[in-house]
């Protein structure tokens, strides 16, 4: 099994390092980055690559590392007693099995996706440790041990909400994935727009990248916001020269909807077009 990137999916060299380390280290990979970098994508890219099933978790602040292996619906089974259901004899028919065992019962090796696993409580990784280390677990109800029998390639993203155990880090491969800079984010919108105007994306880009770099801006514009920018200009079929005016009095860009989130970074740019009116 070796990661060396895909057509859709633009990938940095120390990227596919990072992929393939945690591979043949048979580690989780703990994927870090701002958001809208492409990290949970990624993983879809490496099974994608490497024809393997994708297994994903996707994690909210309410859920426990538990559920992730399985789960004993009590109530069901109450229930059901109460009801004479024969199904009752068999504890196994009120296991809800998780993804984790999902991955380790899987006839081919998958790619296991734990997604922004700091939106959990701080003591959610924890609980995983030994999982995912020893990769099996027990299901005290049934007294079987469930366990891996290949070790999926598990990736694991976070969006630094949270510091995350150190003990749990020792167990990970970790990468950062940077912020693209400008030559890697043309190739990343040639995917996605192959062929579109040049002239269109130079100035589109360069729009872009003065917006990240206004200070105190509160949410900087990812690379998903950027191709929503890009699929709306071509939409309205806006001409590069509108990018590329300078008025003072049109700062905010054009369809600025897709860049700026919130109503303070739109405040800011109609403060700092206001202060250049004065100062002309």
């Amino acid at each position: 099994m070796r990661f060396t990137g895909t057509r859709n999916y633009i990938a940095t060299d120390d990227l596919k390092v990072a992929v393939n380390a945690a591979i043949v280290l048979q580690r989780p990979l703990l994927i870090k980055g701002e958001p809208g970098t492409g990290k949970t994508v990624l993983a879809e890219e490496i099974a994608s690559a490497l024809g393997a099933p994708l297994i994903a978790w996707h994690i909210k602040s309410t859920s426990k590392a538990q559920q992730g292996l399985y789960e004993y619906d009590a109530v069901s089974r109450l229930r059901d007693s109460q009801l004479g259901d024969s199904r009752v004899s068999d504890i196994g028919n009120y296991i809800r099995r998780g993804k984790l065992w999902e991955a380790f019962t899987s006839a081919v090796r998958p790619v296991l996706l734990i997604d922004e696993i700091d939106k959990a409580d701080i003591e959610f990784p924890n609980d995983l440790l030994l999982e995912l280390d020893r990769m099996e677990f027990h299901v005290y109800e049934t007294g079987e041990t469930v366990k891996a029998a290949q070790r999926p390639v598990v990736v694991i993203t976070s969006n630094n909400e949270k510091e995350l155990p150190d003990a749990f880090l020792r167990r990970c491969f970790f990468h950062y994935i940077a912020f693209p800079d400008h030559e890697t984010m043309e190739k990343i919108v040639e995917v996605h727009f192959p062929g579109v105007k040049q002239e269109l994306v130079r100035e589109a880009l360069k729009r872009f990248f003065e917006v990240r770099e206004v200070p105190g801006l509160k949410k900087k514009p990812s690379t998903s916001e950027l191709l929503d920018w890009l699929k709306l200009l071509l939409n309205e079929d806006i001409a590069p020269e509108t990018l590329r005016e300078r008025d003072p009095r049109k700062l905010i860009p054009p369809l600025h909807g897709a860049l700026l989130k919130n109503e303070q970074d739109v405040h800011l740019f109609e403060r700092l077009a206001f202060l250049n009116r004065r100062e002309r």
